[in-house]
């Protein structure tokens, strides 16, 4: 199996891979320390579609892994030979689609009582394959952004492991489509529209980033963009 993404989630999956006897015949991330847990090849791709017949060829049951990935997989990826890519996808799909940096946001703005992580194969679109399992559980009324991302991200590593043998035994199939729930998409555009949340309840609880303000730091530009309140005072003496 192939893994693609970044960080902690990536490096977290191929060492469990590796331990569980799983093949691990390629990693594709920006660090090659990714792969040294299973002694694994490394490929850096800037743009992974660009390296579909290096994958079709390196990997030797057909299954690509999708983790803490901001790589749209596209043509000719998609239709590589015997290649089926999963993403684990931290969110409830297709409720949280796009960016979890975002959505995490939107989630908690919109008051949602649940988040969670997703399990679903990789079509064309952007989050919308068939969803194969899901792991929930419930945003609490003083949950803050930090303590939903730290959720979604244990909760996207434990169903990795928890659907990685079915998946290898060729058993995961797909429990209903990504388009059967209500659907939205939070990109960096879903932005924009964060000043006109300036007086909502959960304004303070959805934009305490904690220690996710470095590792997600379109959401501290956003914040720094945003214009001051109407009724703030420049600070020239009269």
């Amino acid at each position: 199996m192939i893994f693609v993404g970044e960080g902690a989630l990536l490096r977290r999956a191929v060492t469990h891979a590796a331990t569980r006897g799983h093949p691990v015949d390629l990693v594709c991330s920006a660090d090659p320390l990714d792969a040294a847990a299973a002694d694994a090849p490394h490929l850096a791709a800037a743009d992974i579609n660009t390296h579909a017949g290096t994958l079709a060829r390196a990997c030797t049951d057909g299954i690509v892994w999708s983790l803490n990935n901001r790589q749209i997989f596209r043509e000719p990826l998609l239709r590589a030979d015997g290649l089926r890519i999963l993403n684990i996808h931290n969110g409830l799909l297709p409720r949280h689609r796009g960016l979890p940096s975002v959505a995490v946001l939107f989630a908690l703005l919109h008051g949602d009582t649940e988040y969670g992580a997703t399990a679903h194969e990789v079509d064309a679109g952007i989050d919308t394959g068939p969803v194969l399992a899901e792991h929930r559980f419930p945003i609490g009324p003083e949950d803050r952004y930090h303590h939903v991302m730290l959720r979604g991200i244990r909760a996207c590593h434990a169903l990795f492991e928890q659907i990685l043998p079915a998946v290898a035994a060729g058993t995961a199939h797909p429990a209903r489509a990504a388009t059967a729930e209500p659907s939205a998409y939070y990109g960096l555009r879903a932005l924009d529209r964060l000043d006109t949340y300036r007086d909502h309840p959960a304004y303070a609880r959805a934009t305490d980033f904690g220690p996710f303000a470095s590792h997600a730091p379109e959401l501290t530009r956003a914040l720094l963009l945003l214009s001051p309140p109407a009724d703030s005072h420049s600070g020239a003496r009269s």
